[in-house]
């Protein structure tokens, strides 16, 4: 028998190296917050539209990432290693789509390559989470999904800025239709960052090869799995799931649900509110230019006209670039602030404020009128992104048995998109029957289910950890 598996402890630059992949990643996930709809509108997507064109990330997350940390966990290659084929075969998929999407035709040409990309996404993010466990020792491991986080934050960041800088000095003064030429930029930028950051990691870490005894263990699990067993896996630990998780899974319906329809409608608000553009002014003005671009005679007022509301529609979509790579800002800055402030005052108690601060903030938005003075909502939104990314996980932590931590991460991380999937499917009727196709009530709809997540922590009932 071989003697256990040592695992060294690795200097802060092999720490940094792991995880410059998790950059690429989410300057991916930061255009599709961002970027995305704008681009669905540019091609004549109506807004009630925007829910149902976005289901490819909770359908992607709620199959890809569970099944993908199944596989990788009976993986080894002498090559290329247990975790590293996944992320790397992401990122290129990742890269390819980055570099197709602005090119989109027509909707649902950006439709299919948003499915690749999610899809690419989370491909690449499942096992990178898991490379930490694989690479660190336990004494390290937290310093490690800080450094991830670290990256995270960088990366979505740099493509919500990189939006804003790239319209506000490269956009030029007219709008001709279709995709503005500064949004490919962008694009091209995270398709390089993409390939490059994990290309950067994988060259730079070894994996740890198991033993000779964790290689027969890895032979007889694949001889006995079939491709049912890890959908069975994730069955049986949801049955049992412990109380506190099927709390949290309320409170998480309420946020979740709410955060895809801030990123999904807050360009759309941002126009309305912010630059008085109707979609109906919006619709007009893509039809005169259009029409214009086929040689049909449109009147020069008119065309005047409509290039500077699809200009003021571009100055939407970085204005939204500048206001979200603001509130990742903040989420760099506060997360580590918030730990002294869940030791003084509790976890529970923590997450309760920053929820509410969040929906309260949110609220606002369509009430204010200037571009500079609506980044000081972002403040409360950074503070709580960054309590979501990990409050909810040390309040349910004890919760979990030892023996079963991966399986209830992934658990965790279907109570995320399964929210998702909901309002995708159910948001386009209620903006269109309750809210009036009006994108500032989404908006503020948004804050108050923030609110209402706040109070279903209330009912959260921790427990002591488990062995």
């Amino acid at each position: 028998m071989n003697a256990k598996r040592i695992i060294p402890r690795l200097s802060f630059w092999q720490i940094w190296n792991m995880n410059v992949g998790f950059f690429g990643i989410q300057y991916s996930f930061g255009l599709q917050q961002t970027a995305v709809n704008p681009i669905y509108s540019f091609l004549g997507a109506h807004a009630e539209q925007l829910p149902i064109l976005n289901l490819a990330g909770p359908i992607t997350g709620l199959l890809i990432q569970p099944l993908i940390g199944a596989i990788s966990d009976k993986t080894w290659s002498p090559r290329w290693g247990r975790r590293k084929p996944f992320f790397l075969l992401g990122a290129i998929f990742c890269s390819i789509a980055l570099f197709l999407f602005p090119f989109s035709s027509s909707i649902w040409m950006a439709a299919g390559l948003l499915w690749i990309l999610d899809a690419a996404n989370n491909t690449a993010m499942e096992p990178y989470r898991a490379f930490i466990g694989d690479k660190l020792p336990e004494d390290q491991q937290t310093f490690g999904f800080q450094m991830q986080s670290l990256f995270v934050g960088a990366g979505i960041t740099l493509a919500n800025l990189s939006l804003f800088v790239f319209q506000k000095y490269l956009g030029g003064n007219s709008a001709n239709g279709g995709i503005p030429v500064w949004v490919y930029y962008s694009f091209f930028l995270g398709s390089f960052c993409s390939i490059a950051s994990v290309a950067w990691s994988v060259y730079k870490t070894p994996e740890i090869p198991p033993t000779d005894d964790e290689i027969e263990e890895l032979r007889i699990a694949k001889e006995k799995s079939t491709f049912f067993t890890p959908f069975t896996e994730i069955i049986v630990a949801i049955r049992e799931m412990p109380k506190v998780l099927w709390q949290l899974a309320l409170v998480y319906l309420f946020q979740w649900y709410a955060l895809f329809v801030y990123w999904q409608f807050i360009t759309p608000m941002l126009k309305s509110s912010l630059y008085g553009i109707s979609e109906a002014d919006e619709t007009k003005a893509n039809a005169i230019v259009e029409s214009a671009k086929k040689g049909v005679s449109v009147v020069s007022s008119d065309l005047s006209w409509a290039q500077g509301i699809l200009h003021q529609v571009e100055v939407a979509v970085g204005q939204t670039g500048l206001m979200n790579g603001s509130y990742n800002i903040v989420t760099m800055l506060s997360a580590l602030l918030l730990v002294p402030f869940a030791k003084k005052f509790g976890s529970k108690n923590t997450y309760i404020f920053c929820l509410f601060l969040t929906g309260l903030g949110i609220m606002t938005l369509p009430f204010i009128k200037n571009e500079y003075f609506i980044l000081l909502p972002m403040v409360a939104l950074g503070i709580g992104w960054a309590s979501m990314m990990g409050l909810p996980y040390s309040m349910v932590s004890p919760s979990i048995p030892h023996s079963k931590r991966g399986v209830y991460m992934g658990v965790i991380n279907m109570m995320i998109v399964i929210p998702m999937l909901i309002q995708t499917l159910s948001f386009g009727f209620v903006f269109n029957n309750f809210l009036g196709n009006n994108p500032c009530s989404a908006i503020i709809l948004a804050g108050v289910l923030f609110v209402v997540a706040g109070s279903c922590v209330f009912l959260i009932k921790q427990d002591v950890a488990k062995n």
